[in-house]
C-alpha cells in the first residue's frame, strides 16, 4: 500500500483495519440481539429494544462506508455518534464497582480513541 498525500483519500489498509473491526462488531451485535438489548436494558437505557439495533445499523452502515470510502463524511459521522452514545452509558466506569471498573475503563478508552478515528476520518473527508 503506497502512502497517501494531503489530496488523497486515506490510506486503503487503514481504512480496512478500522472499517472491517466496526462491521465485525457492528454484526456480532446484530447477531445477538437479545443479549445486547438485555445488557443496555441492565444499563438502563431507554427504549433498548430500538436504540440497540438502530445503533448497530448505524456503526454497520458508517463502517461500510468508510470501507470504500463512498460518502465519507455520513458514514464517519454515523460511527462518531454511535462511540457518542454507547461509549459514557454503556462503559460507565465511574459508576461500576471495584471488580468490574477496570475493565469498563479499557472498554471506555478504546471506544474513545474509535470515536477519535472516525472524527479524524470525517475532518479528512471535509476536505475538498
Amino acid at each position: 500500500m503506497s502512502e497517501t498525500t494531503d489530496d488523497s483519500t486515506p490510506s486503503q489498509f487503514g481504512r480496512l483495519l478500522f472499517a472491517g473491526g466496526l462491521a465485525l462488531l457492528a454484526v456480532r451485535n446484530l447477531t445477538n440481539l437479545d443479549g445486547r438489548i438485555a445488557y443496555a436494558d441492565a444499563k438502563g437505557v431507554p427504549f433498548a429494544e430500538t436504540l440497540v439495533p438502530a445503533s448497530s445499523g448505524l456503526l454497520l452502515g458508517g463502517s461500510i462506508g468508510i470501507g470504500f470510502w463512498k460518502s465519507p463524511k455520513l458514514s464517519a459521522a454515523s460511527i462518531a455518534t454511535f462511540f457518542a452514545g454507547v461509549t459514557p452509558v454503556m462503559h460507565d466506569f465511574w459508576a461500576v464497582d471495584s471488580e468490574s471498573r477496570d475493565e469498563e475503563l479499557t472498554s471506555f478508552l478504546q471506544n474513545l480513541t474509535l470515536l477519535g478515528a472516525a472524527i479524524a476520518f470525517f475532518r479528512r473527508a471535509s476536505r475538498k
